[in-house]
């Protein structure tokens, strides 16, 4: 079945602005590993592409520059082909400057080079190649889109977009490819003539995320139980195995990224930068913060900045939805093989655990939610809240609260439930405490709207009519 390009519009107008700039180009395209940067690149730029090569893990320079050889001459006509493989990448850029400046082309030409932290490795002599290839070449020139791609974004940012040598200040446009919405999971399910129910999908998106490669696997005609049985727990399932191999292709030294996803993975609610460095026995310096900016720059976790302005209050939680249910359901049980997930869909353990899953998945859908509210043109600041209780103070936690210039928050209460939600005399007077002791907390002077956000509305009844300001329903995650 051949694959449409769903959604990226945001993306798309980023390529197409650069297709029609009248200067050389040079971008840089980052993303976690199985997210379709490729995919992106090869569709959209399909009639532009001129040399495109795929750097190859942990393997030596000189197979990098056989392929490199063996690249180029798919390209070459016979009567031009190399016979010698380069010695070096400044000389492997020389025959690609000849190769180049040989074609005419009608529109710009695109230069794709694929996992570049693969192929720039220390000691290869790569980026210096690639910065005389870019400064004294191709910049000079006005057809050239220089597009290089990695899926080690902590790499690409350090290295490429914020490079302090020969490539200072080169990058004309970024892009950072993010998973999926919930709307473009649909639209991408519908284009394979998958059909399923909303809740259906979003159970999916909790399990998967929005990962296109994951979503390939989806198949027609079977119930989502079915396909995380099957993904997850049979022998060749995709994702029964992907967890290690997804961290150890990102990041050197793995284990140090996987430990923080772990700790984060037993606290949902989060945790301050001090307490996961205890947590981790981590130091506080440079080391820390590359490898929690490494995995905020893939998507794995996410950082809300506390409302006010101590900012050593800042929450990380993990918002990579395959790593959580990996970490709770595969990785530490030793059930496996086909209806395992069948019986473990029936547990509390599911029903507990589903709760923060869509606490992750709406949070990860704030811009939805805005709209839903009707505030997509006010300029809001996203955070979470946490007071921890006392002997004589109760304590409170918000997930999501909207803190807006037109003098309102929204408290936002995330319930994940299979029908009408019912706000109960019990539940309501959690819901006032929450509201009462953030007010006394922060001593904000601003209105409190108590948002509800759940799967199917809140059913009326004299306790949501009394404290419920707006509710949004799952639908309203699947807009653009």
């Amino acid at each position: 079945m051949a694959m449409q390009l769903i959604g990226r519009e945001k993306e798309k107008k980023i390529l197409t602005q650069v297709l029609q700039s009248k200067e050389s180009e040079f971008v840089a395209l980052y993303g976690r590993r199985r997210v379709g940067k490729t995919f992106l690149v090869d569709t959209f730029y399909k009639n532009e592409i001129v040399f495109s090569i795929t750097g190859m893990n942990k393997t030596e320079l000189s197979i990098q520059l056989e392929n490199f050889k063996n690249v180029l001459n798919r390209r070459l006509e016979i009567n031009k082909q190399i016979d010698a493989v380069p010695k070096s990448w400044l000389e492997a850029f020389e025959l690609l400057k000849i190769y180049v400046a040989s074609l005419t082309p009608k529109n710009k030409m695109v230069i794709f080079i694929d996992e570049l932290p693969w192929l720039a490795t220390r000691k290869s002599g790569f980026l210096p190649a690639l910065e005389i290839f870019w400064n004294d070449w191709a910049s000079k020139r006005s057809d050239i889109i220089l597009l290089v791609c990695g899926s080690a974004a902590s790499w690409m940012i350090s290295n490429i977009v914020k490079n302090t040598g020969g490539l200072y200040n080169r990058i004309t446009k970024r892009i950072r490819l993010s998973p999926f919405s919930l709307q473009e999971v649909e639209a991408f399910l519908k284009a394979r003539n998958i059909y399923l129910e909303r809740y259906d999908i979003l159970q999916l998106y909790m399990i998967m995320g929005g990962i296109p490669h994951y979503l390939k696997s989806v198949e027609k005609g079977k119930s989502v139980t079915q396909i995380i049985d099957e993904l997850c727990f049979t022998k060749d399932g995709i994702l029964r195995d992907e967890f290690q191999n997804l961290y150890e292709a990102l990041f050197n030294k793995p284990e140090r990224y996987i430990n923080i996803v772990k700790i984060l993975a037993a606290h949902p609610k989060g945790l301050t930068r001090n307490e996961l460095i205890k947590l981790a026995k981590l130091s506080s310096g440079g080391t820390t913060s590359r490898i929690l900016d490494g995995l905020e720059e893939s998507d794995f976790i996410v950082r809300y900045l506390p409302i006010g302005s101590n900012l050593k209050l800042s929450l990380y939680k993990l918002s990579d939805p395959y790593s959580a249910f990996y970490l709770k359901f595969i990785g530490n049980t030793r059930a496996k093989g086909k209806g395992t997930w069948i019986k473990k869909a029936e547990k509390a353990s599911w029903k507990s655990w589903s709760g923060f899953a869509f606490e992750r998945l709406c949070l990860s859908h704030s811009i939805q939610i805005k709209k839903a509210i009707g505030i997509q043109s006010v300029y809001t600041e996203e955070a979470s809240w946490h007071k921890k209780g006392t002997n004589t103070d109760k304590g409170a936690q918000i997930d999501l609260l909207i803190d807006r210039a037109d003098n309102v928050i929204n408290i936002c209460e995330i319930k994940f439930f299979q029908d009408l939600f019912t706000i109960d005399k019990s539940y309501a007077e959690k819901l006032r405490n929450k509201l009462t002791v953030f007010k006394k907390d922060t001593k904000t002077k601003k209105t409190l709207f108590l948002t509800m956000i759940t799967t199917y509305g809140v059913k009326e009844n004299q306790y949501s009519i009394s404290l419920v300001q707006q509710s949004i329903k799952m639908d309203s995650l699947f807009e653009t």
